[in-house]
């Protein structure tokens, strides 16, 4: 490998010198756990998180029965989750406090990275921007695989920095040869978790070429790589058999939001800032390979914006390029590449530091200072509003379930508006937030969700329940449906009308959804 030359050094004596690195890694590590989990009991449940609820509620044998015909992709996570609920419930904060661990997790990795050679006020500078970036607050409160995702790549490739550039270089072969075996296993239970983090394996190998690996290096992660394929053969091919399940992203175009900033900075505002300053860190490292007479050919050194970009750009573009291919991208796919976003955006606000600072290294230190805490704010509206109460697709089924549950009296029926997409549908509201339909029956179920080889209910139609006696004995039902900008479908009412139900005027209308109370 070429010789390394420190593009990040700096002058003088380090501020927070005496900190130790893993001192760092842990406090961020609580710190970004903290704040991704604080106020994630807010924000009603969605689409994506009851189909992670419900299938991890199914027994397990259900569960591996329904993974062979959808979601196989997101299997492990639903296995973990299963466990979890046993153990804590499956209230929002606890069904989404694993995701905040794993983004601390993921914000422990890239402080030891980052700390490397940019020393501890690198490692906190990074610490600061990872715990706060849209993406990973967001990650952190959501319970899906994606903050997971984000967890995996950050560690496994610290993993790999350490092999290649690190003191894995020194230790003897048996204990490489057993760390090579950890990387590939890694990376196939990552790939299981979420089976786009295999794309991570191609930023690094970009990382292994750019910086001119040895020989040597790219035969052990050529072999690891080849072992993970063959252990991640059966969730390609069920992601292949699946791939059905995704078909709706074809009608998706990739806009300007969907390249920049959607996947890690949610806001435009957020996403100039961030942008910039990952040019920054990028232009001050090329310009000073440049002023080292470094050239591509004998290899660029592997730092914290090298291991940034390579991470950041390279796995992101693979995906948008087979989504030519075949669609398959969304923004929130690219998670796993948050932690590599704060990397960067870190080693920006590092680097102008010192352009202001100009040697003086306790300037620098306040300078980098000042640039934290203005980033900072300029994410704080995003925090904000992502635990607002509908900030989950402006679900509202918190609210729908309160509702019910303060209108109904046993005896009653409840019947669900079953016309828009099954993710959408307000029929989840029970099943999210079932306290609230305790009192109502409901009688348009046809096969409940752990009794099915997808993970949602089949319904009959109004038609069909009253034909099978459904409604027998039922004086009141409440239609729930769906309400977006006063537009009512009106689905079911007619039918309902023909049992000899009449509408009472009675309406409670949520921040999206209508309750509409009808009697014999």
């Amino acid at each position: 490998m070429t010789a390394i030359i420190e593009t990040e050094r700096r002058t003088g004596a380090e501020p927070l010198a005496a900190v130790r690195p893993w001192t760092i890694a842990i406090a961020f590590g609580l710190v970004a756990t903290a704040v991704s989990a604080a106020g994630s009991w807010i924000p009603s449940l969605w689409g994506d998180e009851a189909a992670s609820v419900m299938s991890a509620e199914r027994p397990v044998g259900s569960l591996l029965t329904m993974l062979f015909h959808v979601d196989a992709v997101h299997g492990f996570y639903y296995l973990g989750l299963h466990g979890w609920i046993r153990l804590v419930g499956d209230s929002a904060f606890a069904i989404r406090f694993p995701s905040a661990v794993a983004i601390g997790f993921a914000v422990a990795a890239i402080t030891l990275l980052a700390g490397r050679r940019g020393g501890p006020t690198a490692a906190i500078a990074a610490g600061i921007v990872g715990t706060i970036l849209p993406r990973m607050t967001y990650a952190g409160e959501e319970a899906r695989s994606f903050a997971f995702s984000a967890a995996a790549a950050a560690w496994l490739t610290l993993l790999l920095v350490w092999l290649v550039d690190g003191r894995g270089r020194t230790v003897p072969a048996n204990v490489r040869r057993t760390c090579w075996v950890l990387y590939a296993a890694g990376m196939a239970v990552a790939s299981y978790m979420f089976l786009y983090m295999i794309t991570l394996a191609v930023g690094h190998l970009a990382l292994l070429l750019l910086t001119r690996a040895s020989r040597r290096t790219l035969v052990a992660w050529t072999l690891s790589m080849a072992g993970t394929a063959l252990a991640i053969s059966p969730i390609a091919l069920l992601a292949f058999f699946e791939r059905r399940q995704i078909g709706y992203l074809g009608a998706q175009t990739l806009d300007p939001s969907t390249l920049l900033y959607a996947p890690w900075f949610s806001t435009p505002w957020v996403a100039a800032v961030a942008w910039a300053l990952i040019l920054v860190a990028v232009g001050a490292s090329v310009a000073a390979w440049r002023r080292s007479g470094l050239r591509l050919r004998v290899g660029v050194p592997m730092t914290a914006t090298t291991v940034g970009f390579c991470w950041l750009i390279v796995p992101t573009g693979t995906l948008l390029l087979a989504n030519l291919v075949f669609p398959l991208y969304t923004a929130r796919y690219s998670t796993f590449a948050a932690p590599a976003a704060a990397l960067l955006v870190a080693e920006g606000i590092l680097v102008l530091g010192r352009w202001i600072g100009r040697g003086d290294p306790r300037r620098a230190f306040a300078v980098t200072g000042v640039g934290l805490l203005g980033f900072i704010a300029v994410c704080a509206p995003v925090y904000l509003l992502q635990r607002g109460p509908y900030a989950k697709n402006n679900s509202d089924w918190s609210e729908v379930s309160a509702a019910v549950g303060s209108l109904a009296v046993p005896g009653d029926a409840v019947v669900f508006d079953e016309s828009t997409r099954p993710s959408q549908r307000p029929r989840l509201a029970m099943r999210t937030y079932p306290a609230g339909f305790v009192n109502v029956r409901d009688v348009t179920l046809q096969t409940p969700f752990y009794d099915n080889i997808g993970w949602a209910d089949r319904a009959y139609g109004v038609q069909d329940a009253g034909a099978l006696g459904r409604f027998d004995g039922v004086e009141r039902v409440w239609l729930i449906e769906n309400d977006v900008d006063g537009n009512l479908k009106d689905y079911g009412r007619d039918a309902l009308m023909e049992l000899g139900y009449e509408p009472t005027g009675r309406v409670v209308t949520t921040h999206r959804t209508a309750i509409i109370e009808l009697t014999r």
